[in-house]
């Protein structure tokens, strides 16, 4: 069976699917036909039903669960790993909500997070997250939501924290951060997503073989990143909720889920 499969050139989710898409584990007669793209385009695909199987933001999950399935591997969910709030000088937190926003897509958990620790900002300005420190440097942006290994390079372009929107989520609610799950359309016959949910699993395991050593193919789409960068990328976001989301992991999502409609965040 030939399955479409989405997900991030992100460090952390080609060391994810290295081995299931490129031959390195026996996927039970599956076959994948990937796109690679920024999870924002991942989500607005994911809104049409798109792709069988995707990485999506947790924030979307409310506008597609009638189509789509969350598996229990290949997620990115933990603690200290949120996204950050960055400026080029420090900024009062009750001056935040006049400030003009950069973020990395209304359908982000990025700016799901933002929206809870700050419900009054309204300013905010949508770009790719690669161009959000250099929007806050030249000026279009007063602050910027930074994720992924943006979180590793702001200081050295001179930017500082303004606040970590994780931190601040996992004070308020005493539950790690859901940042973004893999995903399966429910047309997809059961015994089949069962198998997928199982591949990505295997496949997760067998990079961990391997590490710290990466793959070329993590490497290729890393583009200009550094190693060291890339291995903190990878410790950062890939973790034992990655494995299996298991019962603390559905909880921290279900909670996200409930903050989102209760502060009605999420765009309907």
């Amino acid at each position: 069976m030939h399955l479409s499969l989405g997900f991030s050139p992100c460090p952390n989710d080609t060391f994810i699917f290295d081995a299931m898409v490129n031959n390195k584990i026996d996927t039970n007669g599956l076959t994948f036909d990937t796109a690679l793209e920024d999870v924002e385009t991942l989500n607005q695909w994911a809104l049409q039903g798109k792709l069988a199987i995707t990485k999506l933001s947790f924030a979307v999950y409310l506008k597609v669960r009638n189509q789509y399935n969350l598996l229990n591997s290949g997620s990115a969910l933990g603690r200290g790993c949120g996204p950050l709030l960055i400026a080029k000088k420090p900024i009062a937190l009750e001056n935040v909500k006049d400030c003009r926003i950069a973020i990395p897509g209304d359908n982000t958990t990025a700016n799901l997070l933002f929206s809870i620790a700050f419900p009054e900002a309204k300013q905010k300005q949508v770009m790719l997250f690669s161009e959000i420190e250099h929007a806050v440097l030249d000026g279009r942006a007063d602050v910027g939501v930074i994720i992924h290994e943006n979180r590793f390079t702001y200081q050295q372009k001179g930017l500082v924290k303004i606040i970590d929107l994780g931190e601040y989520w996992e004070s308020t609610t005493g539950s790690p951060i859901p940042l973004g799950g893999i995903f399966i359309r429910k047309d997809v016959p059961a015994d089949v997503q069962q198998q997928v949910d199982a591949i990505i699993h295997q496949s997760l395991q067998h990079a961990y073989r391997q590490y710290p050593q990466l793959s070329d193919y993590v490497k290729q789409h890393a583009q200009e990143m550094d190693e060291n960068v890339m291995r903190q990328h990878i410790d950062l976001y890939v973790n034992d909720f990655s494995l299996d989301l298991g019962q603390e992991g559905h909880a921290a999502v279900d909670r996200l889920m409930r903050e989102a409609e209760s502060r009605r965040t999420v765009i309907q």
